[in-house]
């Protein structure tokens, strides 16, 4: 069987890629099977830019494909931020109260009309001697004026589907990937899947 390392510590993100990928023959590893000290600085200004930093990084380290994805939320009112820090919005130590704590205070004030924001997800799947490509997907909704849900993480008990009626950290787990910026995303790597990664050796 051949491997495929998503670059990520979370278990659970990786079991995403192995529903998808197990089929055509690959064995789904994370960091923490491979490189648990592999630490890929993320240096670009984009999600694209940093989902491809990372994935090239890992796979020339590994010698093998790697997928690797960067994501956040960009509100509108704020001109797109927290966009690619919203790990770190509110400081280095990535604390998801402290990052919604620091998003309702700047939004305090602003009318629901103005609260408008996404989710964005950009996928990378890099091997040694074949060309990077890229996936996106996205999630439209609005900022609440509260927390609402106790599922998910990051930013999700702050962000509301309006298709869905609910606030995402109120989806299961299934709805939540049926309409999210992450499963848009796998969607399309699964529907456009670079020729080299379906060969079988």
């Amino acid at each position: 069987m051949k491997r495929i390392v998503i670059a990520t510590q979370n278990k659970g993100k990786a079991k995403d890629f192995e529903t998808m990928l197990s089929p055509l023959g690959y064995e789904v590893l994370t960091l923490l099977d491979v490189a648990q000290d592999m630490d890929v600085e993320e240096t670009g200004v984009t999600f694209e830019e940093n989902a491809i930093l990372k994935a090239e990084t890992v796979s020339k380290e590994l010698g093998i494909p790697v997928i690797s994805d960067d994501s956040g939320l960009e509100i509108d009112a704020l001109n797109g931020e927290p966009g690619v820090y919203s790990a770190r919005y509110a400081g280095a130590d990535k604390s998801d109260e402290a990052n919604m704590n620091k998003v309702l205070d700047k939004l305090d004030g602003v009318p629901n009309s103005e609260r408008t924001a996404r989710f964005r997800c950009v996928l990378a799947v890099a091997a040694p001697g074949q060309k990077t490509e890229t996936f996106s997907g996205s999630c439209e909704g609005m900022i609440l004026h509260e927390r609402r849900g106790d599922r998910g993480f990051g930013y999700d008990p702050i962000f509301f589907v309006p298709a869905q009626d609910k606030a995402m950290a109120e989806l299961e787990p299934h709805e939540k990937a049926a309409i999210s910026h992450r499963g848009n995303a796998l969607r399309q790597l699964n529907k456009s899947m670079p020729a080299w990664l379906t060969e079988q050796n």
